[in-house]
């Protein structure tokens, strides 16, 4: 079964000394973070749009097995909230293609205020249709976490991105053929680690599920993403 663990992103400046070697230069991480880790989601790509000619770049520095995960632009969800994205989804589509075949699948994530709209939400899969990626959607209002919205993911074969969070939490609802989960730090947003307990039992648990997955780490803070995920990752291999 393919694991893939990563984190999500791996430019952080906290982590020169603690997983970067001090002095190393940035245009070194990435391919550096790639001897450790066979996947990274970018973040980047939530916040602004990079030149083509950027993620071509890191198409050569990770070797050719290498996979990426892409955040959905916000100009997407957060501010047009999926009305009238066709332009949108186009452009980012034609910019992220520098990844080619090392880019695998799209993370949406919608606004914690947003609530479920169905209609607006089917136009947006029939949207997602030109993107020819897996998708994932990490939903952050409950009323989201309908059985009509686990059917629309699972007839596209789309996953619900299944999330750790001490601000809020997903169902375990495993809607596609493969999984995508986020850990975003067990007792602290993004600043808390994870005990090698809480791993071991998200280890069997995935193995349960008996899919492959896309698995991030979202807790930066000191580091802690590099090592919660080091430690999932031979769990997972040694499984």
């Amino acid at each position: 079964m393919r694991y893939l663990v990563g984190t999500s992103g791996f430019s952080y400046d906290h982590w020169e000394g603690v997983f970067y070697p001090l002095g190393m230069r940035k245009n070194k991480w990435l391919s550096y973070y790639a001897d450790f880790f066979p996947t990274v989601e970018l973040n980047v790509t939530f916040y602004r749009l990079p030149k083509r000619e950027s993620f071509k770049r890191w198409f050569k520095d990770v070797p050719k097995d290498f996979v990426f995960a892409a955040k959905g632009s916000r100009y997407i969800t957060h501010i047009k909230r999926l009305k009238d994205v066709a332009d949108s989804i186009r452009i980012f589509r034609d910019q992220l293609s520098g990844l080619g075949k090392k880019l695998e699948v799209i993370l949406w994530q919608f606004p914690p205020q947003m609530k479920i709209d169905l209609d607006r939400f089917h136009r947006f899969v029939r949207e997602l249709r030109k993107v020819r990626k897996r998708h994932a959607f990490e939903f952050r209002h409950e009323s989201w976490f309908t059985d009509e919205i686990y059917k629309i993911l699972s007839d596209h074969n789309y996953a619900l991105c299944i999330a750790d969070s001490p601000g809020w939490s997903s169902p375990e609802v495993v809607t596609a053929d493969w999984l995508y989960i986020r850990f975003h730090g067990g007792q602290e947003l993004y600043a808390s680690e994870y005990s090698q307990r809480e791993l071991k039992e998200w280890s069997r648990k995935i193995t349960r599920w008996g899919k492959e997955g896309y698995i991030y780490f979202n807790n930066d803070y000191r580091g802690f993403a590099v090592k919660n995920g080091l430690y999932l990752l031979d769990l997972l291999s040694s499984l």
